[in-house]
């Protein structure tokens, strides 16, 4: 992992050309989730090498990339960031990966500079909230959808999988306590039945404790909302403490290193949700490229969308023909644009964007993650993956769509 978030770090060269543009990323190469950050990272380079190797954005000018280590931490995230975008005046910052790092980010650092900022992996609520309260200034944008939709698939999935009495043990920051509040509404109003919910803070060396309160009312489950190393942590604890080796995983948790470190056997009735995706030749170029430029396997939950994130701020930028972030932030949705010509992943599908752009034309990146289009507070709406562990492997064997959730809320008036 040091080696892969040094790789990260000297992804830029010591001098760029005159009209090259940087744009800042603030990931979580370390810390508890730095497995994701790391693999955004390397997917926003791969995604600007494609364009770059297409020709480059505006003139031939080259995207480079300045990552900062958020040590999976906010207030170090906030000091980055201030260094990018005070010192450095990138005209865009993508991250952070999870939103207890993009949240503070955007409150003391991208929204009152008004610089674009777009995170390819933060679902908390709180993010929309804080465009519907015009606390962002409209910079905002990210390629995942709102936990307050996944909590409603994560309902439903878990009581047809007959998880009907759970306990719930989470990380205890905005994405946590966001999470546990929009499943446990839907999952009550449609016949579950909460046993506990017990908060816990990340990296402590036992979870003893928490995984004790949480067995309190004979739960037939866990719901455990964490990143893969404290989630290894609580889990081999529920296990040795004889909790029902049965479980209800976030989107984040669909991780290796987490089924390592617990053990495939412990999780063959191990349950998650994903904001899934809906396959484009995008999702095909991707699948087949990303571990030979990266090294890293392209299941990683934060890979996909990160590639989508640098694909849209590099389009935007090519679009909005400056490096000007009020200029980006117009042009993001023209590159989305619904009448446009399709445009997918990968060099020869870039240089195709490029060239339509330079003659005014418009055109609609597909993505990774397929077809996505942002909403006046930067969010997008997407169906969702529903898997399972088995024989150590994450399968997919299912999908709810945005339909099938908002018909759930209807019917229980969320």
């Amino acid at each position: 992992m040091t080696a892969l978030a040094g790789v990260a770090l000297m992804s830029v060269p010591g001098k760029a050309a005159d009209c090259d543009i940087t744009v800042g990323l603030v990931m979580e190469l370390t810390g508890p989730a730095g497995e994701y950050g790391q693999a955004g990272a390397k997917s926003v380079e791969m995604a600007f090498r494609d364009i770059n190797d297409a020709g480059g954005v505006i003139n031939g000018c080259k995207l480079l990339t300045d990552t900062r280590d958020s040590q999976s931490q906010g207030n170090v995230a906030v000091d980055v960031a201030a260094q990018l975008v005070q010192v450095k005046k990138v005209p865009v910052l993508i991250g952070g990966i999870i939103s207890s790092v993009s949240i503070p980010i955007l409150t003391s650092v991208t929204g009152p500079a008004k610089v674009v900022q777009v995170s390819p992996a933060s679902s908390s609520p709180t993010l929309s909230a804080l465009g519907r309260d015009g606390k962002t200034n409209g910079v905002f944008f990210r390629t995942i959808t709102s936990d307050a939709l996944q909590g409603v698939a994560a309902a439903k999935y878990a009581l047809d999988q007959g998880f009907k009495k759970l306990a719930v043990i989470h990380v205890n920051n905005d994405f946590g306590v966001n999470m546990v509040a929009e499943f446990s509404k839907a999952y009550k109003a449609l016949g579950g039945e909460i046993a506990s919910v017990t908060p816990y803070n990340e990296k402590q060396p036992s979870y003893q404790a928490e995984v004790t309160a949480a067995m309190a009312g004979s739960p037939d489950g866990l719901y455990l909302i964490s990143y893969p190393v404290d989630g290894a942590t609580v889990a081999r604890q529920w296990i040795s403490q004889g909790g029902v080796a049965k479980f209800l995983l976030n989107d984040g948790m669909n991780s290796k290193d987490f089924i390592a470190n617990v053990g495939d056997k412990y999780l063959e009735d191990a349950y998650g949700t994903s904001s899934g995706t809906s396959p484009t030749p995008s999702t095909d170029y991707f699948m087949k490229n990303y571990k030979e430029f990266s090294g890293i396997d392209p299941s990683n939950p934060a890979a996909d969308r990160s590639y989508d994130a640098g694909a849209i701020v590099g389009l935007a930028i090519a679009q909005a023909g400056k490096p000007d972030s009020a200029a980006i932030k117009e042009a993001i949705n023209k590159v989305l644009d619904p009448r446009g010509t399709v445009i997918h992943a990968g060099k020869e599908e870039f240089a195709k964007a490029l060239a339509l752009i330079k003659e005014g034309k418009p055109i609609k990146y597909e993505g990774v993650i397929g077809p996505v289009s942002f909403d006046q507070y930067g969010d997008i709406t997407g169906p969702f993956r529903l898997w399972r562990i088995q024989k150590g492997e994450v399968t997919t064997v299912g999908e709810m769509t945005t339909a099938d959730v908002d018909a759930i809320k209807a019917k229980i008036g969320n």
